[in-house]
């Protein structure tokens, strides 16, 4: 979650400059079938050119040339204008190398994210062992317990709020800087901690990390790659995360056996942060984050215009101050123009994300985010040495060796998910995916209540429910939330489900170990079972089919 845009026929195109077109073009034929649909998952379909091809007689030589469509076009008439999303086939020609960066460094970001979870797994197995947590305080009660592993989520909260709050005024580059920063502190802090007050301390600021990192990368990402891979991009995303996971679930392997393992398998996290921050400092900002500024007053609006036009060119690998970046500038302007017309510099209220159409795509995407966690993902990922122990992998080796198989299943259903997302559908997947993490949960709930005698029944439940959230809750959630939200609130909408889902994922989490104690395993996770048939209805009921829309067509005739 490779990264690949879908080439045209080999046709005879014809490239041909539109400048100040005051009419129409017609779509193009067969338009459907080269489109990458993934486009539809972006945040920022206004920033893509209207670069379309257009299959014309054979009667030209081999070469493909270009057609630019709708370039500046003369809305003097007072027609509104439309999205560049809406033009036939938005193709954008660009250089792999000069894609790589913007994804990878802010990508960093959920790496991390998805280390401290991989990393926790066989630290809270480190952290309790007499011979090797190398401490005094090695004996934590449940509810410290809880409160290590979740510190972090606690901290994502808080910083979800922070991303509400001054997100806009930073910027996505300045927000993924502090959110490296914030790594780097946290995780030094855990590393180095001499007791265990100061070691939350540490969990706190690396919470507050994530929390920054994943509201900024998104958007980020978003904002600065193609069109036609930018869904492709938002979703590879989930992949990094789960490389993540799986990179912690390796580091814990390896030094479960030290003492003082857990310190090394927090510490780890501090380089890949000063890489995420010295990235991000030599990439430019987001030049649709500048163009809303400008848009919004909040600066020179000159100066504004021409930092987004020398950011596009360098994220094109073109030169600066390019004719293609100035063009695709002007006419980001006239869309955002109109689309923020009615509330000039204002930003808008709070309450509007509850109103009207954004409150029916908050339900929608809130809802998933909020299932996705209540269902027992924090539990069943943080929790995944410990299961394992108790099903029968006494050892903690065994344990976190089998914890990296996991990881390793995870990353290939992820990929397929990014494979098939746009072939199969966003519900198919839903619903398929979310029926066989219930039935993996009943079979976890099982093997504590009657099947005890046989530890490959759990193995292959958190196999089934792992595979099973990665075709599903993982990637399509996010990639809904993104999608589902109109232009107006899509900044303050993605900010309210990121802080869902950590509330309710730190919630979870630190719930876990006191529920277990109450109900029992078996119990629990029968419970968990019952939420996820639960939340089934809820995707059967209310998620919408939203593969090959446009944002334009989804505010338009779903949120209607």
């Amino acid at each position: 979650m490779a990264c690949s845009a879908s080439t045209p026929p080999p046709l005879n195109l014809i490239n041909l400059s539109l400048h100040h077109r005051t009419t129409k073009l017609p779509k193009a034929p067969f338009s459907n079938t080269h489109i990458n649909h993934r486009l539809a998952s972006s945040y920022n379909d206004l920033l893509a050119p209207s670069c379309a091809y257009y299959p014309i007689a054979p009667s030209y030589s081999g070469r493909r040339l270009r057609f630019y469509a709708g370039a500046q076009r003369d809305f003097s008439s007072g027609e509104p204008p439309e999205s560049l999303a809406s033009d036939a086939t938005s193709r954008e020609e660009f250089s792999w190398s000069s894609v790589i960066f913007p994804f990878l460094f802010p990508a960093l970001g959920g790496l991390l994210f998805g280390y401290d979870i991989g990393a926790t797994s066989g630290a809270t197995i480190s952290l309790q062992s007499p011979e090797l947590s190398g401490i005094t305080w090695f004996n934590l009660s449940a509810i410290q317990l809880g409160l290590v592993v979740s510190g972090s989520l606690y901290g994502a909260l808080l910083g979800s709020l922070l991303a509400f709050a001054v997100a806009d005024f930073l910027g996505r580059k300045r927000e993924l800087m502090t959110a490296a920063s914030l790594y780097l502190l946290g995780g030094s802090i855990t590393a180095y901690a001499p007791e265990l007050g100061v070691l939350l301390v540490g969990r706190l600021l690396y919470g507050l990390g994530i929390g920054l990192a994943m509201h900024g990368a998104p958007l980020y990402i978003a904002e600065t790659c193609p069109s036609q891979i930018r869904g492709t991009l938002v979703s590879l995303k989930e992949l990094f995360i789960v490389l993540g996971i799986l990179l912690g679930y390796f580091v814990g392997s390896f030094q479960i056996n030290t003492v003082g393992g857990w310190r090394f398998m927090y510490g780890i996290s501090a380089p890949i942060a000063v890489l995420m921050g010295l990235g991000m400092w030599l990439l430019p900002s987001s030049p649709r984050w500048l163009l809303l500024r400008a848009v919004q007053g909040k600066g020179s609006f000159q100066e504004l215009k021409e930092k987004a036009i020398f950011s596009l060119s360098k994220l094109r690998g073109r030169p600066p101050g390019d004719k293609v970046s100035e063009r695709q500038v002007e006419e980001t302007l006239v869309s955002l123009k109109s689309a923020y017309e009615e509330e000039k510099s204002e930003e808008g209220s709070f309450l509007e994300v509850f109103q009207g159409p954004s409150l029916k795509a908050f339900i929608i995407g809130g809802g998933l985010v909020l299932f996705q966690q209540i269902t027992g993902q924090p539990s069943v990922l943080y929790y995944a040495g410990p299961i394992l122990q108790n099903a029968g992998f006494s050892a903690a080796s065994d344990a976190t060796k089998v914890s990296v198989v996991i990881g390793l299943f995870k990353l290939l259903m992820t990929w397929i998910a990014v494979l098939k997302v746009d072939d199969l559908g966003r519900r198919p997947l839903l619903i398929g995916g979310v029926s066989g993490i219930a039935l993996s949960l009943v079979l976890l709930s099982a093997y504590y209540r009657f099947l005890g005698g046989f530890p490959v029944i759990a193995v292959a439940a958190l196999l089934l429910y792992v595979g099973c959230y990665q075709i599903s809750f993982g990637p399509i959630s996010w990639l809904m939330v993104s999608e589902i939200f109109p232009l107006r609130t899509r900044g303050r909408g993605i900010s309210l489900a990121v802080l869902t889902n950590f509330a309710s994922n730190a919630i979870v989490t630190f719930a876990f170990y006191p529920l277990k104690e109450i109900l029992g395993a078996e119990n629990l996770f029968l419970l968990f079972g019952a939420i996820a048939l639960l939340s089934l209805l809820f995707v059967v009921s209310s998620v919408p089919e939203t593969k090959g829309l446009s944002l334009e067509d989804i505010e338009s005739k779903i949120l209607k």
